[in-house]
């Protein structure tokens, strides 16, 4: 990492000869580079003590050391970005990347695991190593993030009576399971190992959840013994403080407004130990159907200078947010009677934007941190260019009916069954998407959820669209008939709380009874709509579509090509005229949209399509106007201040 670092290194004569012959013609040809095509055995000198917290100041190697770190999640970036995103945060002034592990997609089935393609973890980190960056790394295995459930798999949710986050049995087994791979693959890249991480922080926010007294004891322990050596460290806002904290473990704060009797107590149940904040709030999420929300330049950059000026360490949270792609958005539901779900978007007013812009914070924060710096900051890497392609006209449609003996096969069951509790996916459940329940009925009247659809639940009779049931309508009249007819509960997860005492009750689907005429409802037909890639790719056979000039029918999916000519550029999808659902561009899942608002388009990475015709496939529940739009600029909404 360091230009100082010590190496031994042995060379075949004809790589000594290459050497030799770049060095000849004046190349500027970087060591990183070299052995990339040149492979050698590299033996590194030990360094000096890792970064320590022994004093009221950090040191690393045994210099003072102030840590300017920024948030930046891989599994919001895409991996072609993820070079352009942290040469940006270094430009910025920034020494350290800071980023959690969502446990939910390195473990989507028990014993299944990936960190390969854009999970893998090992190759940021060994970007952020050759770009001269520290690493606090945040493995969780709960990392709240306004992601699905905080980063938890919901297939921990199959065991009615999993207690997350605590010493329950089959919580731990599980945790043990996943640090097994994780950690093994963290471990080599420690600053003890040569590597970019100096710091590693024990769970996260626990102190506001504080259901177990042996919890952070449990997470402290089972890092240690997968050979963990850093610097351990918590994160709590002052609140969780009290009861966030772990033997061994640096407490740091999280906030956005400074308040210094919250800095007194840091420094009271921590004397003589360095400050830092964990988290700075850099903007805000936003939840469908509010404002979208900015957290001004003119209110951050005082608070910023304050803490610095105060000798404390930051972090952003977020420096840049990225995008809550597929169905990964959390919910919230901290003092509001219903959960309300996170929109797409993770642009968090951050001072680097979704798409990778500079802002007016950036601007400001680096102009700030440069003070901070003997030497003069990089040079601003050069923005990516973006464009509106030209509209496209919606060419075929598939029903949402046409498409079901393409699902797994159905399950029937007397009861309804919760979307994690259905024998799919190799009994692991599922975990996104849609179900549709189906039962047959023999009368109109009043149908009653008893408040057990979680969430949002388009009702059908015999396929024609009679209403919403969600948490605020409960009840919903069902037009009379003759003889026997299908009633159809198409209910959608739209998103786990992702934060706050109920995580535990995050199950999706009909999560209870529901009654017609105050009889409850049984035998039902339930299809998994988890709308993975090879549930996409048996619908795509050409014989399955029908013409625009046929008649539509809702829910269903729309597909359009549109031609890319030449090198592909970031865009923004705009979808005025329609209602909700989800989009897919070359069979990646954009995530949702939503007419309600705030957010209004969404984000596209160039990396993503590819030069002549392109995919674009949307899921619509209820209408549409058959044109797909694009513009070179994000809306996402009317804005209100945090």
């Amino acid at each position: 990492m360091e230009s100082s670092s010590v190496f031994s290194v042995r060379l075949s004569l004809k790589q000594r000869y290459c050497l030799l012959l770049c060095m000849a013609a004046g190349a500027i040809l970087t060591y990183h580079k070299f052995t990339r095509k040149h492979p050698v055995e590299i033996k590194r000198m030990s360094r000096g003590a890792g970064l320590r917290a022994n004093t009221s100041q950090f040191t690393l190697e045994g210099k003072p050391f102030r840590i300017l770190g920024g948030s930046i999640h891989y599994f919001r970036v895409p991996r072609a970005y993820w070079e352009d995103r942290l040469l940006k945060l270094k430009s910025c002034g920034l020494n350290t990347l800071t980023t959690y592990v969502p446990w939910n997609l390195h473990e989507p089935e028990q014993g299944v695991f990936n960190f390969e393609d854009q999970l893998d973890l090992e190759a940021f980190l060994r970007l952020a190593s050759s770009l001269d960056l520290w690493v606090i790394l945040r493995p969780g295995p709960y990392i709240c993030a306004e992601w699905d459930l905080g980063g938890l798999p919901s297939w921990l949710l199959r065991d009615e009576n999993m207690k997350l986050r605590t010493t329950y049995r089959g919580f731990t087994d599980a945790v043990n399971s996943f640090f097994d791979q994780l950690i093994a693959k963290v471990v080599p890249h420690q600053f003890s190992k040569d590597g970019p991480i100096i710091a590693v922080q024990v769970e996260n926010e626990y102190g506001s959840y504080a259901k177990d007294i042996e919890y952070m004891p449990f997470i402290k322990e089972a890092l240690l013994s997968r050979g963990i050596t850093e610097l351990l460290m918590t994160s709590d806002n002052k609140e969780g403080l009290k009861l966030g904290g772990v033997k061994g473990a640096l407490e740091t704060i999280n906030f956005q407004k400074l308040n210094l009797n919250d800095i007194k107590y840091l420094e009271e149940i921590q004397p003589q130990k360095p400050k830092m904040v964990m988290e700075y709030w850099s903007g805000w999420f936003d939840l469908w159907g509010n404002l979208h929300h900015v957290f001004t330049a003119e209110d951050m950059i005082p608070v910023v200078t304050e803490i610095l000026e105060k000798d404390m360490s930051i972090n952003l949270y977020m420096f840049h947010g990225g995008t809550n792609f597929g169905f990964m958005n959390g919910a919230f539901a901290v003092g509001i009677p219903a959960p309300k779900p996170m929109v797409t978007s993770y642009d968090y007013d951050a001072p680097l934007s979704e798409a990778g812009d500079y802002t007016t914070k950036y601007h400001l924060l680096r102009n700030l941190f440069s003070h901070y710096h003997i030497n003069p900051l990089p040079e601003l890497p050069p923005l990516l260019m973006r464009r509106a392609y030209q509209p496209v006209v919606i060419q075929q449609h598939l029903s949402l009916w046409d498409t079901l003996h393409f699902t797994d096969k159905p399950s029937k069951s007397a009861r309804p069954i919760n979307m994690e509790n259905l024998p799919v996916n190799r009994n692991n459940g599922q975990s996104y998407g849609y179900t549709l329940y189906e039962t047959i009925i023999t009368s109109g009247g009043f149908l009653n959820s008893k408040n057990n659809i979680r969430d949002r639940a388009l009702v059908f009779v015999d396929k024609h669209f009679v209403g919403v049931l969600d948490y605020k309508t409960l009840e919903l009249a069902l037009p009379d008939g003759k003889g026997r007819r299908t009633l159809g509960l198409l209910v959608e997860n739209c998103g786990r709380v992702n934060y706050g005492q109920t995580l535990d009750e995050q199950r999706k689907g009909l999560v209870g009874d529901i009654e017609l005429n105050k009889q409850l409802l049984r035998d039902f037909i339930i299809h998994s709509l988890d709308m993975k890639p090879g549930f996409l790719n048996r619908i795509a056979n050409p014989g399955n579509w029908k013409s625009m000039r046929e008649p539509l029918s809702f829910p269903g999916f729309f597909q359009a090509k549109f031609y890319v000519n030449g090198y592909p550029k970031d865009t923004f999808i705009k979808l005025p005229g329609w209602t909700k659902g989800v989009i897919f561009i070359n069979g990646k899942n954009l995530g949702r949209y939503w007419s309600i608002g705030p957010q209004q388009t969404l984000y596209v990475p160039g990396p993503w399509l590819h030069k002549g015709d392109n995919q674009v496939l949307v899921f619509e529940e209820q209408d549409t106007d058959g044109k797909i739009q694009f513009t070179s600029t994000p809306d996402y909404g009317m804005s209100v201040d945090v």
